[in-house]
């Protein structure tokens, strides 16, 4: 039994005990009958009413928990609506007061997210406004008066934070911008005109509009100073190399050029007009020295000839180098012919530094094959030899694979230009086998005449002797070995009274006409007898035969002079025995 039932039990026993005690109350006074049942009336009657009201009051409660319910559920009906949230499941076999409580809790959590919803939608179109006024930008398309889901609350919060980003990015960009536009005004020497450009440069940097037309406007004028600067830099540096060929040519001082060299550094509009004003100023010193300065452009143009392989027959083209009339139209001409000259050796230089590798290449292939021929490079020491053996191998190679190369480079641009490409007057290959040609003639040359004077050589030994010094040993002029000596003296009286002789020595080295000359260590050998012959050098068999027909023909000029009986001669030439 509950404890509701048990205190109404006790209740309706307390009411029945007090109409008992009443009853006996009445009894003991003695109130008639008629008394008592209106006093039995009045109590019932006032019960009777307390308890109406008591349940009239428990009614209204209930009332008011039905209109609660209904409330709440309602008010919870349109937040999920508004929230686009599902709507709430009641449990079922719940009392009134437990249903009502959970309808009203669960729409006092609605109106809290509801709430915070349009907080935060608030404080997101506040944050994209800002944005919007800076990037001018059309505002995020959203109701302020309806309550967002939470997608599109995460859309929105997604394109503020790209709106923030966009706005550092432009930014960034413009803080760049300005930067170089305010180096390029400075370069220009220029100050802030149209209102736009204030902006840019006065105006503080968060004040600035960053829309993209505003960004679009601050590149191309950063595009305008840019290309303005660049003019000026090509008109400055123009002016320079004007500057520095007037220099050159009209011989201008070292002190003059440095103090002026703050000029030939910078681009600035001040540098600008000083370079203009030098340069006319040193085209009015040209035309009072047009003498001097068409002999240097003269100077120049012969040095631009060299570089670009003009033949004589080219050169004489521009007859106005010959010229002795200097006038300002000759010095124009002039002008011109070396700008033609320059534009020609840009256009063709990449052939022009080949040939000119090829020619360099060629010039030290010559000089090691002269050098080759000269026998006084066996004395030099430190491996110089070597050096120029192996340099001469690898020209050797390079030289044909640097003219193949040149040849097929040479030949794409004459398919290119639709020309040819002349090397002093000729085209490329005929001017290598022209060389090469050369070459080779002097080399027989060379040849034929080292045979012509080995025969004039050959012919005076056969006239007038030869002497042997052999290349064995140094010795001290003046200091022979005693046995040497005597056997130099035997040789000599043994030959006093003969006529001259010719004969070949086994070393085959030069003739010498002193009577004083020193004999070959073989003929002193020869004339020691029991003594053991050493070896010979390995080129003395070769001339074994040679040497006998020397003796035989010896022999019979000595037989020639005993029966002339003719005064006795000294004897120019040396014997060998062998």
């Amino acid at each position: 039994m509950r404890k509701s039932e048990v205190l109404a039990a006790e209740s309706v026993s307390c009411l029945t005990k007090a109409l008992f005690h009443l009853k006996d109350i009445w009894e003991e006074i003695g109130i008639p009958e008629d008394q008592r049942l209106q006093r039995t009336n009045v109590v019932k009657n006032h019960i009777k009413g307390l308890l109406e009201m008591m349940v009239a009051e428990e009614q209204a409660l209930k009332k008011r928990l039905i209109t609660s319910i209904a409330t709440c559920r309602n008010e919870m009906e349109a937040l999920c609506l508004e929230l686009q949230l599902p709507i709430f499941q009641e449990e079922t076999g719940i009392t009134m007061l437990q249903q009502e409580k959970d309808l009203r809790t669960r729409v006092e959590l609605l109106v809290l997210e509801k709430g915070q919803r349009m907080q935060q939608l608030k404080a997101l179109m506040e944050q994209d406004q800002e944005l919007c006024d800076i990037l001018c930008s059309m505002p995020y398309s959203i109701t302020a008066a309806s309550v967002p889901s939470l997608e599109q609350l995460e859309s929105f919060q997604q394109h503020v934070s790209s709106q923030t980003a966009e706005k550092g990015r432009r930014h960034a960009e413009f803080v760049d911008i300005k930067r170089q536009i305010i180096l390029c005004m400075d370069d220009l020497d220029q100050v802030p005109e149209t209102s736009f450009e204030k902006d840019i440069v006065c105006e503080d940097e968060e004040a600035f509009c960053l829309s993209r037309e505003n960004i679009t406007s601050l590149k191309l004028l950063l595009c305008q100073l840019e290309e303005r600067r660049v003019e000026n830099e090509a008109m400055c540096e123009a002016h320079r190399e004007r500057i520095q060929r007037l220099w050159d040519r009209l011989q201008v001082s070292q002190e003059e050029r440095e103090a002026f060299s703050e000029h030939m550094i910078l681009s600035k509009k001040t540098n600008l007009d000083a370079l203009r004003a030098e340069a006319e100023r040193l085209e009015e010193l040209k035309l009072l020295n047009i003498c001097n300065v068409i002999e240097a452009i003269r100077a120049e143009i012969a040095v631009f000839w060299t570089k670009c392989f003009l033949s004589t027959d080219q050169r004489q083209t521009f007859a106005s180098y010959y010229s002795e009339d200097f006038t300002e139209e000759l010095l124009g001409l002039h002008d011109a012919e070396i700008l033609r000259l320059k534009q020609h050796y840009e256009d063709h230089k990449v052939l022009f530094e080949g040939v000119h590798q090829w020619e360099e290449g060629w010039r030290l292939f010559q000089d090691l094959e002269k050098k080759a021929t000269d026998p006084t490079r066996f004395t030099n020491r430190g491996g110089n030899l070597l050096k120029e053996e192996k340099q001469r191998t690898e020209l050797h190679k390079s030289l044909p694979k640097l003219e193949k190369k040149l040849t097929a480079e040479i030949e794409a641009w004459e398919s290119e230009q639709g020309q040819e490409f002349l090397v002093s007057g000729q085209k490329f290959m005929q001017y290598v086998a022209e060389q090469w040609e050369m070459h080779r003639i002097d080399k027989e040359k060379e040849k034929q005449d080292r045979q012509l004077k080995k025969s004039k050589q050959i012919e005076e030994d056969m006239l007038y002797g030869t002497a042997l010094r052999t290349p064995t040993k140094r010795r001290i002029l003046g200091t022979p070995t005693p046995n040497k000596s005597r056997k130099l003296n035997a040789s000599s009286s043994i030959f006093s009274a003969t006529s001259n002789s010719t004969m070949r020595s086994v070393y085959g080295v030069s003739a010498s006409r002193s009577p004083m000359s020193r004999p070959p260590l073989s003929a002193n050998k020869a004339m020691a007898p029991r003594t053991p012959v050493r070896t010979k050098p390995p080129h003395a068999l070769s001339t074994q035969r040679c040497n006998k027909e020397n003796v035989n023909l010896i022999k019979r000029d000595l037989s020639k002079t005993a029966n002339s009986k003719r005064e006795p001669d000294i004897i120019n030439s040396t014997v060998t025995h062998l």
